[in-house]
Parts: C-alpha cells; sequence; structure tokens
C-alpha cells in the first residue's frame, strides 16, 4: 500500500470520501462494543467456576498450619497460600504477605502507608517538601493515579524494547533524594507487552539510591499471562538480583490471581525482603485480624500448586490468542505501509500497544466512539492522563467476542485512517 503521506491531496480526498461511506454503513448498525478495561471474558470467568465447588458445608476447613478458616487469625496468609503464590511470583515463601483480593489495594496501601508513616523508619512522606515518583510511559493508568491522588510529582521516563530508559532511572534515583519510587510492570508490560531485558533488570538492583526510602514498585501482574507455549517472554528474579547487589529491601513486588480465577474474587500479594514485611505488618496488626482464609483455601485446592496455575493459564491463552491475533491481522492488512502507525505485537499480558501519527490519538478514539466502539481514553497511559505526543492508544481485546471484535477492529482501522487523512491534508 501507499503511504498516505505520498499521495496527492486529490487522492487523499477521493480515499477519504470512500472510508467515509464505509463509516457511514457501520455506525449505521447501532453497535455498543466495550475495549475500554482488560477485562476477561465470560468464557475465560467459566474456566474457574470449578473454584465454587471446591469448598461446601462438608469441608474441611482447617489449613495445614491447624486453623479454622472460618475463624479469626493467621495475619499474613495461610502457609499453602503463601506457597501458592510464592511460586507464582517465584519468591520464597518466607518473603510473602497474602493479602484480600486486589493488588492494586495493595499498591494503594503502600503508598499511604509511606506517606503517613514513612519507610522503615524514614520521615514520612507527607512531611516532606517534594515526593517524586519515576513514571515509565506508556504505562499503566491506575498506578498513575494512586501517586497523583497523594500529590506525588510524577516523571515520564520513555520505555525502550528492553523496558524504561535505565540511563534516565539511574540518573534520578541515584541523583535526587525526593525520588522515593518507580512504578514498573516487567513482564507483559501494561500497555506494550514489553518484557524487561536481563540487563534492565540488574541495572536495577545495581541502583544506588539518593534516598534511602526509595523503592522499586514491582507490579508482576502478567507474570505467568502467556499467549504461546512456544514463543514465552522471561523475567529475571528481581529480589534474588537486589539481594546480590546488596539492595536487598529495594524492592515491592505485587502480584494477584485477579486474572487467573476471577476478578474481584482473588487472592493478592506482596512479595519483599523480611525487614519490609516486619515494616509492613506493623500497620497490619492494626489494620486487620487476617484476609479472607477461606478465600485463599479455595484457591489452594482448585489448583492445589503451582503446575495446576500454568495448566489452567494454558486454557486462558487458548481463548485470549486468537483475539490478540484477529486484531494484530486487521491492523497488518489494513494499516500495514500506510505509514499512519505502528504497533507491537506482544506474546503475553492483557494489551496492544497502538501509535498514531502525533495528534491523533484524541480524535481517533472519539471517531470510535461515534460508531459504537468505547476505547480507554486516549492519555490515560501517561500521569495525567497528558500524553505529549497524543499518539498512544490502548487496545483491551480481552472481553468482546471475537465477532465483536473483528467489527471493532474495522471501526478502530476505518477511524484511524480518516483522522490520519485530515491530519495529513491539514499539514500538506
Amino acid at each position: 500500500m501507499t503511504p498516505y503521506k505520498d499521495l496527492s491531496r486529490e487522492e487523499l480526498l477521493k480515499e477519504k470520501e470512500n472510508l467515509e461511506q464505509q463509516f457511514a454503513e457501520i455506525k449505521a448498525k447501532g453497535l455498543k462494543l466495550d475495549m475500554s478495561r482488560g477485562k476477561p471474558s465470560t468464557a475465560q470467568l467459566n474456566l474457574s467456576m470449578g473454584m465454587m465447588d471446591v469448598l461446601d458445608s462438608n469441608a474441611d476447613l482447617v489449613c495445614e498450619e491447624g486453623v479454622d478458616c472460618r475463624n479469626y487469625g493467621v495475619l499474613d496468609g495461610i502457609k499453602e497460600a503463601k506457597e501458592l503464590l510464592a511460586d507464582m511470583t517465584e519468591v520464597s515463601p518466607d518473603n510473602i504477605i497474602i493479602y484480600g483480593n486486589s493488588s492494586l489495594n495493595v499498591m494503594y496501601d503502600t503508598v499511604a502507608r509511606s506517606m503517613t508513616h514513612g519507610v522503615m523508619g524514614s520521615t514520612p512522606w507527607c512531611k516532606l517538601d517534594k515526593v517524586k515518583f519515576l513514571c515509565p510511559v506508556p504505562g499503566y493508568d491506575r498506578h498513575f493515579k494512586i501517586t497523583e491522588h497523594f500529590g506525588i510529582e510524577m516523571i515520564n521516563i520513555p520505555m525502550h524494547e528492553d523496558g524504561p530508559d535505565m540511563d534516565m532511572v539511574e540518573e534520578y534515583v541515584n541523583n535526587d533524594p525526593a525520588v522515593k519510587g518507580i512504578w514498573c510492570v516487567p513482564k507483559y508490560s501494561n500497555p506494550q507487552g514489553i518484557t524487561y531485558s536481563d540487563e534492565t533488570v540488574r541495572r536495577f538492583a545495581r541502583l544506588k539510591p539518593a534516598a534511602e526510602d526509595f523503592r522499586i514498585y514491582w507490579d508482576n501482574a502478567y507474570g505467568i499471562h502467556h499467549l504461546y507455549e512456544d514463543k514465552q517472554d522471561n523475567l529475571v528474579e528481581i529480589l534474588m538480583e537486589c539481594k546480590k547487589e546488596g539492595n536487598p529491601d529495594m524492592v515491592y513486588k505485587f502480584c494477584s490471581t485477579s486474572k487467573v480465577s476471577f476478578p474481584g474474587s482473588g487472592v493478592a500479594a506482596i512479595g519483599t525482603s523480611k525487614a519490609n514485611i516486619a515494616d509492613i505488618k506493623k500497620q497490619m496488626t492494626i489494620q486487620t485480624i487476617g484476609h479472607d482464609k477461606l478465600n485463599q483455601l479455595r484457591h489452594v485446592r482448585f489448583f492445589k500448586d503451582i503446575h495446576g496455575m500454568v495448566l489452567h493459564m494454558r486454557k486462558h491463552a487458548d481463548i485470549l490468542r486468537p483475539k490478540f491475533e484477529a486484531v494484530l491481522s486487521g491492523l497488518k492488512n489494513e494499516l500495514g505501509g500506510l505509514e499512519i502507525g505502528s504497533w507491537l505485537e506482544p506474546r503475553g499480558g492483557y494489551f496492544i500497544s497502538f501509535d498514531s501519527l502525533p495528534g491523533c490519538a484524541k480524535a481517533i478514539v472519539a471517531k470510535a466512539k461515534e460508531a459504537g466502539v468505547v476505547m480507554t481514553d486516549a492519555g490515560a497511559t501517561f500521569p495525567y492522563g497528558k500524553d505529549p505526543q497524543d499518539s498512544n492508544i490502548r487496545i483491551a481485546p480481552s472481553y468482546p467476542t471475537p465477532e465483536e471484535l473483528k467489527t471493532a477492529t474495522e471501526i478502530f482501522v476505518l477511524s484511524v485512517k480518516l483522522v490520519s487523512i485530515d491530519k495529513i491534508l491539514e499539514d500538506k
């Protein structure tokens, strides 16, 4: 296909007329398709329905340690749940605390505790003149909402194909004591699907923070969320690397089973050093007597061990893979060679990241909405919702049916073409 920028004004106007006719036809169907968030589909939720049957009124509800899971007790999670999530997140069971259903809640809690009580005896952040966080972009909007909520200054760090720009990370972390943290989705990142290289992880572990209370917020949300059996990314384990480099306390590693079992009814955890765990528990003993042990037990009885979880995730992959491939092939077939957008082909995770011509993302999302496709707001993948280039769009293929996805992709590519032509005509 000839790149749009190489077409004459007359050719572009003719192409636009043809595309507008196609757009009007599809808009007349009155569709309502939601691609705004990475929600598992009904078919995926059905995979875990057996979990509803593993506990009933006749079940033995005593965990391995002899505690009745119906009652109070066990602040940091039952032993077998610790073992399961420790295997899932590649840490020792001694380095994990089991929480409730949401890792986002654990992250919010961790920032809130640092604001009010500091980190391991350091000055509470709320008493400091300035607190800063590094934010690899594009990134996860809900991370940025947490730090924005607490009035923390956010600094954009560009993402490369091997992870964040580590020269910038090192410059900020090693020299500015106001920098207290960095948000990371290190495997199949949200939204690009990038996995940090071995060297990137090792550079993280070798950081020499100017702030003693600096922490890496390592959200390993997609650690076992592969799309392919034969093409899987591997991630170096950060806690062990930090320990080797003499920085054992530098990382908080977050995970949950939200997109493994039931979002909203999963199990979340934090993996970190024993010193950090002791610090966190001081607050937890006041905050709660313990999280939902019946839900922890339910997960362990259903999955049994990490092997059961891996087999379960293959079933998720079988549902997700054709959806990702449908979107990617639609982008390639319709936009390949036009030079009006670029995208990555992830091997796992929940999103496809699309970059339009500068200044077009908001208009593309609005155009797709006009035809009934709701997408994540343009700009959401940047702090404060401000994409400096107005070019990044997050595509979430998981929730729609394959048929809906085909139509949604058609609408999306039509929107990209129409908005891009307007932009090129404007610039000519």
